[in-house]
């Protein structure tokens, strides 16, 4: 078995971690992060406090400046429970986004055709006017709910509730359709609770993990990379299916090394195993389920031996695993994933995962699924947002009944005029999102964003999408503002400051400022009383007996649980809010909707011959789009690389390092070329990269034209009918040895 020290050193540093080299702090091998040695400082230090704005884990830390006034290191906050004093690749290279010379600099109107990348400079005054303008304009002509807000990252927050107060609620998040929505649905159909994030997995403690489709270690979720780590040392038993061989897999009891898009089948005959071989918590699943006689019913046909034709995963390992989780419940926990929208059937896939929790008890048991816990905050007093008129929802009457956020892909679809639609929408303002090399299907977002008759863009880099926009407002980095307080569930209620270490370079802003200044055009600054973010901070820690000053001295505060209910008491009973007050194996809303109550599997096509299903991923020290042009993170992985299996490339001649590009099946070819990697860690009917990389954008000067984008390959989105997810891992490519005519340049 594996050793902590080895999994996170393979995870975190093998990968291309970072090297520290500076004399004043010792990089521990095994990634316990930044230790300050006073012994052997030579400067001296003032420190700031942070959350990292890398990804989503936004670990708490802290943001050392030399005596020059210069960052010297971003290390993790020890009281954070996100990150443990210890932050991953990602979160000690933030530092490039404040240095990036490609950064966005003062506020930019369009002067070419849009795509071109053509702008003027302008003042933030003529901007943000011109943004307003076009607001109030559109507004009066097709009411504000044609006016539509994407967003991602902590500044979301800010245009939301801009875009709430106008008088529209089409506000999306891609992290839904394109990431998380199936497991949430799923879940919440299933248990009546969300899964949440940071995710309430219990991997610290649990006996047996399995991980279908979850790379944790490459994905570099910081917390729960430090969990499994921990449960290593415990002697945790990890089955990990996937394709390919990742590092967690290198770090497994198991690995099942499943056909790709067969995952429902074996999740259904684990499920008919534990069920008929009374492998189960019987007391758990009597007390607490609705439904087992039918899901009983249901699996009958579904044996080992079924679902070895269609995944190619032996009968006998298929018990043999299924005994291992049984052996280890109720601490044991089948990860939900997070990047789970692959087939178009994942709501009913990431049911089946909660299904097989049920039956072995881990929902609420120590192990398995905890119950988080939140601070509780107050916002300060606002007058009610106005009620609109038209949602987003108007667009697909009678689709998506079950989503419970707004889908990122359905406003992108209901901008494309439509004689069935009464309003398609005119404007986007896009926050922090590269939407097009987030959302799957770049044709169809590009025609939508020709429809629109403006769009404003707010970004700290000049991606993609700012190429396409009327107007660009330059946000400043995390590293130079203040934000909302960092309120996430965790074990514990917690709150985290973010506060700026440095002043804003160039002419950059705040997302809260930018806001605000909108607000105040649009005459809706009730709705941001406070002139100053720090002064609305200060105002919210004093109603919970903290305050501003001490938050700045501590950066983050934990609190006791009022409860002892992080896991279910023995002999409790407990009413879940569900439609049948207990765990649904058997969905009554999903039976309701039209839907199939329990999960059904239905072949996928298949590659046609000369192609291989295209899958991606993620590395540890990159985050999406976002981080490849990052001076500190594009030094440790500057290009994707594809994967291919020995015995493709020895048909096709393929040798290690060959740059190849790629065409889909349905003629898509590559913009750029891709380096061949051959490796036995990939099945030969699939191949992986990494995505995040082929940047068209000349802005970017370190990563343009490196690697391929998986994303444009992405032409078949297969829609989820429960929910709206876009279904991406559809798609197959065949390889081209000669650069293409139609990309030559």
């Amino acid at each position: 078995m594996a050793t902590r020290r080895q999994f996170l050193k393979t995870s975190a540093l093998g990968l291309g971690g970072i090297s520290i080299g500076l004399s004043a702090f010792k990089y521990v091998s095994d990634f316990t992060g930044l230790q300050q040695n006073a012994a052997d400082l030579t400067v001296n230090l003032t420190r700031t406090p942070t959350y990292c704005e890398i990804c989503f884990w936004k670990c708490a830390g802290w943001v050392y400046k030399k005596e020059d006034g210069s960052i010297w290191k971003i290390t993790g906050n020890e009281e954070d429970q996100h990150s443990n004093g210890r932050f991953c690749p990602r979160g000690t290279g933030g530092v490039g986004m404040y240095t990036d010379k490609d950064r966005l600099k003062t506020p930019l109107i369009r002067t070419g055709e849009r795509g071109k990348h053509e702008f003027r400079e302008a003042s933030w005054e003529e901007a943000l006017d011109m943004v307003a303008d076009n607001m109030k304009k559109l507004s009066s002509q097709y009411g504000p709910e044609c006016v539509a807000l994407l967003n991602h990252g902590s500044g979301g927050k800010y245009f939301s509730d801009l875009l709430k107060a106008f008088g529209s609620t089409n506000i999306a998040a891609p992290s839904y359709a394109q990431c998380r929505g199936p497991r949430e649905v799923a879940f919440v159909n299933t248990f009546g609770e969300l899964i949440e994030s940071p995710e309430r997995t219990d991997i610290r403690d649990s006996k047996c993990l399995v991980l279908i489709g979850s790379h944790i270690g490459e994905n570099m979720h910081n917390g729960q990379v430090q969990e499994v780590s921990d449960a290593i040392d415990k002697g945790v038993s990890i089955i990990t299916v996937d394709p390919r061989f990742s590092v967690v897999a290198s770090k497994s009891k198991f690995w099942l090394p499943i056909k790709p898009a067969t995952d429902l089948a074996l999740l259904l005959s684990w499920i008919h195993v534990l069920i008929n071989e009374g492998w189960y918590d019987k007391d758990y699943v009597e007390k607490n389920t609705y439904g087992l006689d039918l899901l009983k019913e249901h699996v009958k046909t579904m044996t080992p031996e079924w679902a070895y034709g269609i995944t190619t995963i032996k009968p006998d390992v298929i018990r043999e695993t299924a005994k291992e989780m049984f052996n280890a419940s109720p601490a044991v926990i089948i990860h939900p994933g997070r990047h789970v929208t692959w087939y178009g059937d994942d709501t009913q896939r990431l049911r089946a995962v909660a299904i097989l929790n049920a039956l072995l008890g881990s929902w609420g048991r120590r192990g398995g699924f905890y119950n988080p816990a939140v601070a509780s905050v107050p916002n300060y007093p606002h007058p009610p947002f106005p009620t609109p008129s038209r949602t987003w929802r108007d667009a697909f009457p009678g689709q998506f009944n079950l989503a419970d956020e707004t889908l990122a892909s359905g406003l992108c679809d209901a901008t494309i005029p439509a004689p069935t639609r009464s309003c398609s929408f005119k404007a986007w303002l896009v926050s922090g999102t590269n939407l097009i090399n987030t959302l799957p299907d770049q044709a169809k977002t590009l025609e939508a964003i020709k429809s629109l008759e403006f769009i404003a863009v707010i970004d700290t880099m000049p991606m993609e999408i700012t190429s396409w926009a009327d107007v660009i407002l330059p946000e400043c980095t995390y590293l130079e503002r203040y934000d909302t307080l960092r309120v996430s569930p965790h074990r514990k209620p917690a709150i985290a400051l973010r506060m700026p270490a440095m002043e804003p370079k160039d002419n950059t802003k705040s997302a809260y400022w930018i806001a605000r200044e909108i607000a105040s055009r649009l005459g809706l600054l009730e709705y941001f009383p406070f002139e100053k973010l720090e002064d609305y901070l200060d105002w919210q820690l004093k109603q919970i007996g903290s305050s501003l000053e001490e938050m700045q001295k501590i950066g983050v505060k934990t609190f006791e649980r009022e409860q002892d209910d992080m896991y279910f008491q023995p002999g409790e009973q407990h009413e879940f809010f569900t439609p049948t007050g207990k765990i649904e194996l058997y969905s009554t809303s999903f039976a309701e909707e039209g839907f199939d109550p329990m999960p059904v599997y239905t072949p996928h096509p298949e590659p046609p011959e000369g192609y291989y299903r295209l899958n991606y991923g993620r590395a540890p020290m990159h985050t999406f789009s976002r981080t490849s042009n990052n001076p500190n993170l594009n030094d440790l992985m500057d290009e994707n690389a594809l994967w291919i299996n020995p015995k493709v490339a020895k048909d096709w001649g393929l040798k290690k390092d060959q740059r190849i590009w790629l065409q889909n099946q349905d003629g898509k070819i590559s913009n750029f070329s891709i380096k061949v990697r051959v490796t036995e860690r990939i099945r030969w009917d699939s191949v992986y990269m990494v995505h995040g990389f082929g940047h068209a954008t000349k802005q970017l000067s370190r990563t343009y034209g490196k690697g391929i984008s998986d994303t444009e390959m992405i032409t078949n989105v297969m829609t989820d009918p429960i929910m709206g997810g876009t279904g991406m891992r559809g798609n197959f490519v065949t390889f081209l040895t000669e650069k293409p005519e139609e990309v030559a340049s």
